[in-house]
């Protein structure tokens, strides 16, 4: 997207990606923010994986469209809870639900009912 159609990309705060200059971060110009990728950006990465016919590419991409409002320290909570043994199906449930009502996440939110299932399917759930 960068290479082909920057003029599509933006920053969370809205800035272009031609505004993010070493000049710009020296000038103070540049805050921490306008690194992060955007949730339309990951969208518009999902239509062009659609497009190529990666569809399961494309459903990352929404998922971590989902994702960028969720503080850091929240997704590295949800991430630590998919590991193997790490959590039980109640907690996994309890996540998914809170992804849906308080994040509007409800692509996150079916992952981990999906991953609930399958980590009981196969012993991996926590005791």
């Amino acid at each position: 997207m960068a290479s082909h159609r920057p003029e599509l990309l933006r920053t969370p705060t809205g800035k272009r990606l031609d505004e993010i200059t070493m000049e710009a971060v020296l000038a103070g110009e540049v805050a921490a923010e306008d690194l992060r990728i955007a949730p339309e950006t990951l969208r518009l990465q999902a239509e062009v994986a659609d497009s190529s016919g990666r569809p399961q590419l494309g459903q990352n991409f929404r998922r971590a469209a989902e994702l960028t409002a969720l503080p850091d320290e929240k997704v590295l909570e949800i991430y630590n809870a998919l590991r193997p043994r790490a959590s039980t199906k109640q907690r996994l449930a309890e996540i998914a639900g809170e992804l849906e009502r308080d994040h509007s996440a409800t692509l996150c939110a079916r992952l981990i009912r999906e991953a609930a299932d399958v980590y009981e399917r196969r012993g991996i759930l926590a005791g």
